[in-house]
């Protein structure tokens, strides 16, 4: 492919997710704004033992927080994190167009692998894992900071959501406690094992040789719909590892505040609601999930295993939209 054809494919591509996202960023940002908000089901303790009651915002619904979006930080906010998902997404697809020669890649917020062979396959899942950990931290850090990004001034941007310590060392960012973890699980159900069992048991895009079987279509949709049990959970806990940052003063736990300061002094969305209100309460940076598998404990014990399911019908239907989007080309044939 010349220079000039790339040229052209990528902007194409990138004015086709472009539009895209401007329909699905605000449907996102209320999600993972659902998903990471800390809300303790009972009394805490502060640093020298008191009890203290939560105070933040209880939200239970997703329409309910894309309502207190829009009053708080308005249409711009809304819109929080629509560059970094432009910039990422356009990465995979067009490493899946013109590396793999992909006809139908990823879509946005799910790693289904590209229609290729085994080869593209595990190709495109070890790009995934390389990419959608510092996606994830960007992007999902940028939704839920409380301080206006500037679509044109990454470095800015990147002061307010990284700590000097991510700053000086960016490798740092795959260390973050079980973020790591939660995303091979992730990469590893969706697009080695969804897609193996959807290899054997739906037609693929172009095959002469595969009629279509309503039997295992009906099999495979319902792996699917099973499927919400397991990959909404890792959702919930990728959302709440990747907002929490990395920090490392010695006498701090690695994830833990630093005495150093952080350079947040960006402008914050308070002059729609009038008062200083954030959309979401976060857990305090000096009690942190300190992995996978204390992170899923903590949800349970303190905020209930009803946390790990928020929106889980966002993720079903992502799921079904994923296994009609397969099979529409046969099924129309």
């Amino acid at each position: 492919m010349g220079f000039i054809n790339f040229i052209m494919l990528a902007g194409i591509l990138a004015a086709s997710l472009g539009i895209s996202l401007l329909i699905t960023v605000p449907l996102t940002g209320a999600l993972v704004r659902l998903r990471a908000n800390y809300n303790p089901r009972g009394l805490q303790l502060d640093a020298e033992g008191n009890i203290e009651p939560h105070t933040g915002p209880v939200v239970t619904s997703f329409f309910g927080m894309l309502r207190r979006v829009k009053r708080i930080e308005g249409w711009a906010g809304l819109y929080k994190g629509f560059m970094p998902t432009l910039l990422f997404s356009l990465v995979l697809t067009i490493f899946a167009v013109t590396v793999l020669d992909a006809n139908s890649p990823s879509r946005t917020g799910r790693v289904d692998p590209p229609a290729t062979g085994v080869t593209g396959t595990l190709m495109y899942s070890l790009l995934s894992m390389l990419v959608s950990l510092p996606a994830a931290i960007i992007t999902y850090r940028s939704i839920t900071t409380p301080y206006k990004l500037p679509f044109f001034r990454p470095l800015y941007s990147l002061r307010i959501l990284l700590t000097p310590t991510e700053r000086r060392r960016p490798w740092v960012i795959y260390l973050t406690p079980g973020l790591l973890t939660a995303e091979v699980l992730h990469v590893a159900y969706t697009a080695l094992l969804l897609s193996g069992l959807r290899s054997l048991l739906l037609p693929r895009p172009g095959s002469d040789d595969y009629t279509f079987s309503t039997f295992r279509f009906g099999i495979y949709l319902a792996i699917e719909i099973l499927s919400t049990a397991v990959l909404c959970p890792l959702e919930v806990i990728t959302t709440k590892l990747a907002i929490q940052r990395n920090h490392a003063a010695p006498e701090y736990n690695s994830v833990e505040q630093e005495v150093e300061d952080d350079g947040m002094d960006g402008e914050a969305y308070t002059e729609y609601a009038g008062a200083e209100e954030d959309v979401i309460g976060l857990r305090h940076e000096k009690d942190p999930y300190l992995s996978f598998t204390d992170c899923a404990k903590s949800i349970v014990a303190e905020e209930g295993w009803t946390a790990l399911y928020r929106a889980w019908w966002i993720t079903l239907l992502g799921g079904i939209a994923s296994v009609f989007a397969t099979v529409a080309p046969a099924m129309s044939a």
